[in-house]
Parts: structure tokens; C-alpha cells; sequence
């Protein structure tokens, strides 16, 4: 398994030697979206280097976790699990389309 704490410190590094932004959170967030639509946008397309503008999105997030200093494998390995215990229904989207709507419960509101 990666260790993402320890990618969290080599994006910080880099970020730092090369000189970009480490504390304008706002500004990152907007870049991780401007990543992401890049992705989106090659995808469909049918273009090739999705994978690598998921990579950028996922480098911002990374450097962001590590600024506020989130520990993202945690975060992600909790969430997994409180994802695993939630319960869903199928519903039908005006369009017909299949829509997951989860069942709120008191220990998960």
C-alpha cells in the first residue's frame, strides 16, 4: 500500500523548492477543480492523459492535506468503512436514469 503521508511531505518538498503556492488554500482548491475539468474534458473527448490530470487533481489534494494538516490515508480508510455501513436506495432521476440515494440513519444523520 502507498504511504499518502509520505506523499503529503514529497508534494510539500517540491512545492516548496520549486516555489509555488503553500498557503492560498482557496487558490489550490480552485486548481484541484481546474485539474479535474481537465479530466473531465479529456475523458470526454476521448483523449488520451485522463490518468495523468487525475494524478495533478490528486498532487493539490495532497499538498492542501498536508498545509492543514489532514493525514489523508486516515481520512480515506475511516471513510471507507463509514462508506461500507451505509445503506442505499434506488430511485429513478426525472430522466429515467438510476439514482443512489442514501438512507439516513441516527447514528449516521
Amino acid at each position: 500500500m502507498v504511504d499518502l503521508k509520505k506523499l503529503q511531505k514529497e508534494v510539500m518538498r517540491n512545492k516548496l523548492e520549486k516555489g509555488f503556492n503553500t498557503t492560498n488554500i482557496a487558490q489550490e482548491f480552485c486548481r484541484a477543480y481546474e485539474e479535474l475539468s481537465e479530466a473531465f474534458s479529456k475523458h470526454n473527448k476521448n483523449q488520451p492523459g485522463v490518468a495523468e490530470e487525475f494524478a495533478d487533481v490528486m498532487i493539490f489534494i495532497l499538498g492542501m492535506c498536508e498545509t492543514l494538516g489532514f493525514d489523508l490515508e486516515q481520512e480515506l480508510i475511516a471513510k471507507i468503512e463509514k462508506n461500507k455501513k451505509r445503506q442505499y436506495k434506488k430511485e429513478k432521476s426525472p430522466e429515467g436514469q438510476d439514482v443512489f440515494i442514501r438512507i439516513k440513519t441516527p447514528e449516521d444523520p
